[in-house]
């Protein structure tokens, strides 16, 4: 039961999650030679205040 966590920053189009998850899907199905119900796939989303990079908060940075 391959799970599958995406963390991302907030603002994504619904259609381009369905489309993540689909292809992420697609790929471990082919790959592991599984039935597509056993795959999960959770999109944590985040603002860009609560995520840090380089020593910055995204937020922080143009």
């Amino acid at each position: 039961m391959p799970v599958v966590i995406l963390k991302m920053k907030k603002g994504w189009s619904v259609e381009q999650k369905r489309t993540i998850v689909k292809e992420f899907t697609g790929t471990l199905v082919r790959t592991l030679k599984i039935d597509p119900g056993l795959v999960t796939i959770m999109i944590d989303e985040h603002e860009l205040e609560n995520i840090g990079k380089a020593g910055k908060l995204r937020s922080d940075t143009g």
